[in-house]
């Protein structure tokens, strides 16, 4: 993942990794791209995260306008108890952001990527509310923000074959976006 994300990063950009977990991807970022500078956000400090970790409320970002260059929400999302209000916020304090999050297309995609949350984030206490959204709810979500996909990238190749087979499947996205 860190590797897909560095690239679309620019050139000694302030980036705000919004519940970053860890802080496992920004430290391997950081390591690619000694030239920007991560600060890490979430509901969750973890003692052991690999950065430094600040709080927030899972709504607010204690930030002005337009204050980081990038704003990442990886697979962050469908876990927000208001996932449209927390991308507006993303919206307000970046001036991109980089989403990579899942498609749910199929009752079926439903299954799978609950499994596949509750597998990567029950054991960390992380809230588990299974909102996916399809294709057309993405969408509508981005049109209501004003925000337009300008780099979309839908094969991330994240599992081996034959896991690919289960956990890929088109089910996985990296988006960068803009304001329209």
């Amino acid at each position: 993942m860190a590797n897909h994300i560095s690239g679309l990063i620019p050139h000694g950009g302030r980036v705000l990794d919004v519940g970053c977990g860890d802080g496992t991807i920004d430290m391997l970022i950081s390591r690619q791209r000694p030239d920007i500078t991560v600060t890490g956000l979430d509901v969750l400090a973890r003692p052991n995260a690999k950065i430094k970790v600040e709080k927030f409320d899972g709504l607010n970002l204690p930030y002005p306008d337009q204050s980081f260059d990038v704003v990442m929400l990886v697979d962050v999302l469908h876990h927000a108890m208001a996932p449209r209000a927390l991308l507006g916020e993303a919206a307000r304090v970046g001036k991109e952001l980089l989403i990579k999050d899942h498609y749910c297309d199929s009752p079926f995609a439903t299954a799978t990527l609950t499994f596949m949350d509750w597998v990567g984030n029950a054991h960390h206490g992380v809230a588990l509310h299974y909102e996916y959204w399809s294709r057309p709810q993405w969408e509508e979500v981005l049109d209501e923000l004003g925000l337009k996909a300008v780099v979309v990238q839908p094969a991330l190749g994240l599992y081996p074959t034959p896991a690919s087979w289960v956990f890929e499947r088109g089910l996985h996205f990296l988006m960068k976006l803009e304001r329209s």
